[in-house]
Formats: C-alpha cells, structure tokens, sequence
C-alpha cells in the first residue's frame, strides 16, 4: 500500500472512533444535561474553546514536524500578564499593549526555535526549561493580579461580530490559515516531509532548519495572542493561574485529534474536533455537576486514550507495510554487463 494511503489509513483509526466518540458523548449530555444543548451554552463552549484552539493548531504544526513545544502555556501566562501590567500599570494603550504580548511570545518561541533547529537542542528540555523560565518570570513582574482593563479591550475577548464571539472568529481564520498553509503551500509540504524524515528532508533540498525555527516563532505568537484573548474574556490577569497546565490541555487535544508524536501525520480538522471534544466534554461534566477532581481524572483518561490511539494507528501503518512487502514478488538481481537466463 503506497504511503500516501497508508497515512489516511492510520488517519481514519483516529478519526472513526473520534467521531463516534464525540456524537455520542453530544447526544448524552444533549439528554442528560440540563440546558447543554441551548444555544448559549453552545455559544459559551466555542468561546471557551477558542484559545484552546488556537494554540493546538499551532502545537500540532510542530508535532507534525517531528517536534514538541511545552512551554505554550507559561508563555501564554507571561504575555497575558505582561500586556495586564503594560495597560494598568504602564497605562499603555490595549492595543498596543496586545502587540507587544503576541510579540513576546514569538520571541519566546524564537530563542526556542533557535536552540532547536540550529543548536539542535533537544526540543523537549529546551521548551520545558523554557516552561520554568517564563513561569518565574511572570511572578516576576507581580505575584498579584491585574484586573479591570476598560470595555474596549473586553470587546476582543467577549464582543461579537455576527452573533459570534471574535474570539470564535480568531480561532476560524488560524485554522482556516493553517488549513490553506499544510495543504495548499510547498511549506506545508515541507513540514510532512521534515516530520516523515529529516534526513530524507534535507537530501531533496528542504532547509532543515529555517521549518522547526518558523513553526515554534509561529506557535509562541500563538500562545501570546492566546493569552491576550484570555486575559480579554476574563477581565484580569492572574499571574499564579494564567495559562498554567494549558499545555497538557493542547497535548492531549492534538493526539486525540490523530496528530503523531513521530511526525509527518496530522490534519487542522482532527485537531480542531480534539479541541471540540474536550470543551463539550468540560462543559457537560461541569453542568451534570461533576466535581473538578473527576474532571481533571476524565481529562487525563482522555490523554490516555489519545496516546493509545496513537500507538495502535502507528501499529496499524507498519503492519499494512509488512503485509504490502509480503505480496511483493520477488526478483533475481541481474549482474550488470550479463544477459538475464
């Protein structure tokens, strides 16, 4: 089976059982939970899912590349906290205190990026040492919490535009964005290929490094302009809460969302219904009153069954690939300069 079919394969492991997961799941709390299926709770559950989405989609790009940003939510802390003190403290205007944000968290992933791709770093300690740095650093700028930010910055993390949250359309225009730049774009392709093999990557002319440097400057934008949205919708900026855990979240959206921790698998779509899933998973537990402990256990069951999904499709394509090379017929080399028997 070629590999192209291999990978939609692996990709329907993960998107029947998902999709079936998920009607199911909207149906039971749709019966069971009192005003769940009301169009303001519906409402609440996208806008709820918004920043989510948006910093998935992001993570995903890299993990598609074959690498893995954990310091998305420290970095969504520092920016969100850091664009609180521009406006309360510094009195600074929403706007460009929001530009800064977003641009702090690209700097951020850029000293990422950089460690990474071009210091080959492993990502994995580098974003986790990263995750620290700026979690320290943000209780550096106040141990407290900045609130009361004016209505005209709330409108950007509660406003509507056509009936729809903004932050709604934000999270729309990044996957649709995302969407034309993996399936439409040679960088897109690019991404898959680093992800596939590196090696492989390089030898047909992808530059190697400038890929996993522009996914993780892309993914600290992300988590910076995330934060804004948060510390928007909220009214405050609370530095020992912002963003904190908010990477496992966006972990585990992704894997459920089919993308593979190897690289070179994964689509906007799957992401977006892992971040979906989670966000009516949340609200209907916490309508149905289930206590907060129970919920953090369904969400890290959640993960679990992420990951195994993960290992059964990667079982699934290199099974489908023994059985391909079994049916191949098998040829006698011919000795160059000979005539063949």
């Amino acid at each position: 089976m070629p590999k192209k079919l291999r990978g939609r394969a692996a990709d329907f492991i993960f998107a029947a059982p998902l999709t079936v997961a998920f009607v199911v799941m909207f149906g039971f709390f749709a019966i069971y939970g009192d005003g769940f299926f009301e169009a303001d709770n519906l409402q609440n559950v996208a806008l709820q899912s918004a920043a989510l989405c948006i910093v998935a989609v992001a993570i995903g790009l890299v993990m598609i590349a074959g690498y893995i940003d954990l310091s998305v939510g420290s970095v969504m802390g520092f920016s969100g906290v850091a664009a609180g003190y521009l406006i309360t403290q510094s009195h600074w205007s929403p706007v460009w205190a929001s530009i800064v944000g977003v641009a702090l968290g690209a700097l951020s992933g850029l000293v990422n990026g950089v460690l990474v791709a071009y210091l080959r770093f492993s990502a994995l300690i580098v974003t986790l040492g990263a995750l620290t740095i700026l979690r320290g650093a943000t209780f550096a700028i106040t141990p407290q919490t900045f609130y009361d930010f004016g209505p005209g910055f709330a409108v950007f993390g509660s406003g509507h535009f056509l009936s729809v949250p903004i932050p709604v359309w934000i999270a729309a225009a990044v996957c649709i964005a995302a969407t034309v730049f993996l399936q439409y774009t040679a960088g897109g392709r690019h991404v898959y290929a680093v992800g596939v093999s590196q090696e492989a990557a390089y030898f047909s002319g992808i530059n190697v490094r400038r890929i996993p440097l522009f996914l993780f400057v892309v993914s600290g934008a992300a988590a910076g302009l995330a934060g804004i949205i948060t510390i928007a919708r909220i009214d405050a900026a609370p530095s020992g809460s912002l963003g904190v855990g908010f990477e496992l979240s966006a972990l585990t959206a992704v894997l459920l969302g089919g993308v593979s921790f190897a690289g070179g698998r994964g689509s906007v779509f799957g992401i977006l219904l892992g971040v979906l899933f989670l966000g009516i998973l949340q609200n209907g537990l916490a309508i149905m009153n289930v206590s907060f402990a129970n919920q953090q256990i369904a969400n890290g069951l959640a993960l679990v069954v992420a990951t195994a999904l993960e290992a059964g499709s990667a079982w699934l394509s290199r099974r489908m690939g023994v059985r391909r090379l079994a049916r191949r017929p098998v040829t006698t080399p011919v000795a160059v300069g000979r005539e063949p028997a």
